[in-house]
């Protein structure tokens, strides 16, 4: 079997990453979308994930549970180990990447590509403020941040989610296409 695919969907809070992931994952069921372990309840709002504590976040980072983890906005977060099986498997793979870890998983992973998901700033504004999990000077500092750089040497595709949620995991599923000559 030939081995799958890796894209790490990275963009500013509000963009709609995970949404359109979603999204996806609902046309093509054949997806891997990384369920993420991160250092808060599993029962707060945001993106599915796992929630644990720091000791047992340390635990699973030193067992080797994680193929990629980091440190972002207080928390900590860790992607599966696991996705090296799906990845062997043939699979096409995705997980919400911060701008912090790109480099790192170009390096493991050579094959990576990111997703580059943007919006436009008022519409991110509207976007973190309707998830009420910040202040409304929470939300300026993270449109403050919003600039991604990108490593030297891993692929980028942009996908600008400025429409509908149908309109933009099309945008995002035509990015899985293998690269035109």
């Amino acid at each position: 079997m030939s081995p799958g695919h890796l894209f790490a969907v990275a963009g500013p809070s509000g963009a709609g990453k995970d949404t359109l992931m979603a999204a996806a994952r609902r046309r093509r069921p054949d997806l891997v979308i990384v369920r993420r372990v991160i250092t808060r309840p599993s029962g707060a709002t945001g993106e599915p994930h796992e929630g644990v504590s720091e000791a047992e976040f340390a635990r699973r980072r030193a067992a080797g549970d994680f193929a990629l983890w980091w440190e972002a906005h207080g928390l900590r977060y860790g992607i599966p180990a696991t996705i090296r099986d799906d990845l062997g498997a043939g699979r096409t793979v995705l997980f919400n990447a911060s701008r912090r870890i790109l480099a790192t998983a170009g390096r493991q992973f050579p094959g990576l590509v990111v997703l580059h998901v943007t919006a436009p700033d008022a519409l991110r504004a509207e976007r973190l403020a309707a998830r009420g999990r910040e202040s409304a000077a929470e939300i300026g500092a993270r449109l403050d941040r919003s600039d991604l750089t990108m490593p030297d040497g891993v692929p980028v595709r942009r996908i600008v989610n400025d429409g509908g949620v149908e309109d933009g995991a099309e945008r995002l599923l035509a990015a899985l296409q293998p690269a035109r000559a």
